[in-house]
C-alpha cells in the first residue's frame, strides 16, 4: 500500500465528520451558545479528556536494502566480496524473501491494525485550543528487508512497532465550538521488534539488540467533533519516525570455511537494514469522553 492511498477514505470521512455538529446543534443559531437541547458550544474542547482510537498502520517507504560492516567498526557501507573479489550480494535486495533466490518473488511490507488510548488536557481561548496529551499505542505494521547472496541464500530482517508511549502537544481552531481542527506533534519512546531468518546453515548468526527501546518523534493532524457535551468523534493522521540503529546481526564462522565471504576481512561481518530510521503512518478513528 502506497502512502498516498491512505488519504482516499480519510478525506471523505473528514467531510462527513465536520458536518456532524449540525446534528447536535442548531447551526443557524448564532445568538446563543446553548441550544434548546442543552448542547453548550462554549464548554467544548476545554478540560480533561480520555480517548480510545483504532485504525490502520502502514510502514514508511524506507527502502529494503542491507548495510554491511565487514570490519565491525560501526560503519555499514562496505561490500561483502568473494575470494575472487566479486560482490557476494550481486543478486540484490527486496522486501520479504520467499525463497533462497529472488525467483519466487518477494512479500511486500505489511499493513496492520493500529490502536491505543490516551489522556489529555485542552485549554480554550476564544476559537483557539491549546493542549497536551500522553498516549499508549500499538502498531502491527511490519517492514521487511531481504538480501540475496550468490551462494545462493537469503537473509531477511522484519521489524515492527511493539508498543509506544508518546507525549504530544496540539494546537487547534474550533469555529463555532462544535468542531475542532488541529495539528499535533511531540516525542515518542517505543519498543521495536526484529525478526531475522536465513537459509544459510553454514555460518553462525547472533542478533544484537542493545536494548529494544528507541526514541522518535511524531507529527500529524486531525478533526474532532462533539456529538454531545461530553462525547466526541474524530479522525486523525499520525506520522512517526524512530531511530532504529541498535539492532544488527553478527555473522561468524560456524561450519563455513575461512574462504567464506563473511570471514575474509577480519573473521566476521555485521549486517542490518541499511536505513536506520523506521517510519510508520497511521490513520485512526478516535472516540473520546470529556469531563
Amino acid at each position: 500500500m502506497r502512502f498516498n492511498n491512505l488519504f482516499a477514505w480519510p478525506l471523505a470521512a473528514t467531510v462527513a465528520l465536520v458536518s456532524v455538529p449540525a446534528l447536535a446543534q442548531d447551526a443557524s443559531d448564532t445568538s446563543t451558545t446553548t441550544t434548546a437541547d442543552g448542547f453548550d458550544r462554549d464548554s467544548h474542547f476545554s478540560g480533561i479528556y480520555i480517548q480510545g482510537f483504532g485504525g490502520l498502520g502502514v510502514p514508511g517507504e524506507n527502502g529494503n536494502t542491507f548495510g554491511f560492516d565487514t570490519d565491525r567498526n560501526g560503519t555499514y557501507n562496505e561490500q561483502v566480496t568473494t575470494l575472487a573479489g566479486a560482490n557476494a550480494f550481486s543478486p540484490g535486495f527486496c522486501n520479504g524473501a520467499r525463497g533462497r533466490t529472488r525467483d519466487p518473488g518477494c512479500a511486500p511490507d505489511k499493513a496492520g491494525a493500529e490502536y491505543g488510548a490516551r489522556i489529555g488536557f485542552d485549554a480554550r481561548s476564544g476559537g483557539m485550543v491549546f493542549g497536551a496529551l500522553v498516549e499508549g499505542s500499538r502498531n502491527e505494521a511490519k517492514e521487511r528487508a531481504s538480501a540475496f547472496s550468490t551462494t545462493p541464500a537469503f537473509y531477511r530482517i522484519d521489524r515492527s512497532l511493539d508498543y509506544a508511549v508518546s507525549a504530544r502537544a496540539r494546537v487547534g481552531f474550533t469555529p463555532g465550538g462544535g468542531a475542532l481542527f488541529y495539528g499535533t506533534g511531540g516525542v515518542s519512546y517505543a519498543k521495536i521488534d526484529h525478526d531475522f531468518t536465513t537459509s544459510n546453515t553454514a555460518n553462525s548468526f547472533n542478533e544484537n539488540n542493545d536494548g529494544d527501546m528507541v526514541w522518535g518523534w511524531q507529527a500529524g493532524g486531525g478533526t474532532e467533533v462533539m456529538l454531545t457535551n461530553n462525547v466526541s468523534l474524530g479522525l486523525e493522521y499520525l506520522y512517526s519516525r524512530y531511530k532504529d540503529d541498535k539492532y544488527s546481526v553478527s555473522v561468524g564462522q560456524g561450519t563455513a570455511p575461512a574462504t567464506n565471504p563473511f570471514l575474509l576481512n577480519g573473521g566476521g561481518t555485521n549486517m542490518r537494514i541499511q536505513d536506520k530510521y523506521f517510519d510508520t503512518h497511521a490513520v485512526r478513528a478516535v472516540v473520546g469522553l470529556r469531563f
